[in-house]
């Protein structure tokens, strides 16, 4: 069974903003994005990963979090019900989307609803697990790394906002890779560790 292609992930938002008032609730804005509210939350866990301060491990077990979600099939990420009734002012909500607009046409342009059906279940259940492995790996206090897996994480989020089920091939056997180098490297610097003593 064929889906037919949705809407971009620029003109949803534009949406969301104009079918709310004034104050405007995380679950309001999210709603219009469906399944795709997942790699619209990856993209908020993922961000962080390219500040200089150690959020690596909360980052990475919020996105364990997200995740786990995913292989328990929900159709959307679940949150608190106080962080989805937390209500921001409409001038907030639009000021956040001009400066996110630039960074959504972009990915636009270079992704687009392709092998679509990647994307959706069953095979959200591996993106899921994959998802788990690289949050876990984020968490771990490893050196250098929060750039690469922060970087592996937003273009997960960009493969599910927009449906690119072939960015979503190439990501799982990218994640594969690192996972297997992350452990093979981990296992050397423990060799490493016991053999100085």
């Amino acid at each position: 069974m064929t889906h037919p292609h949705e809407p971009r992930t620029t003109d949803l938002l534009r949406q969301a903003l104009a079918a709310n008032g004034e104050r405007i609730t995380l679950e309001q804005f999210l709603a219009p994005l469906g399944e795709r509210s997942y790699g619209f939350l990856l993209l908020l866990l993922a961000l962080p990963n390219f500040i200089p301060l150690p959020l690596g491990g909360v980052m990475g077990l919020l996105i364990v979090l997200v995740g786990l979600q995913m292989l328990l099939g929900l159709p959307r990420p679940w949150l608190p019900r106080r962080a989805r009734e937390h209500a921001f002012a409409r001038s907030s909500v639009e000021h956040f989307l001009a400066r996110m607009t630039p960074l959504f046409v972009r990915l636009e342009r270079v992704c687009s609803p392709r092998l679509e059906q990647l994307t959706r279940r069953p095979f959200a259940l591996l993106t899921g697990a994959l998802l788990v492995l690289v949050g876990l790996l984020l968490s771990l206090p490893i050196p250098f790394t929060n750039y690469l897996f922060g970087l592996i994480v937003l273009l997960f989020a960009v493969a599910l906002v927009e449906r690119d089920g072939a960015l979503l091939l190439g990501l799982w056997i990218v994640a594969l890779v690192v996972a297997v180098a992350a452990v093979h490297l981990g296992g050397a610097a423990l060799e490493w560790w016991r053999l100085r003593d």
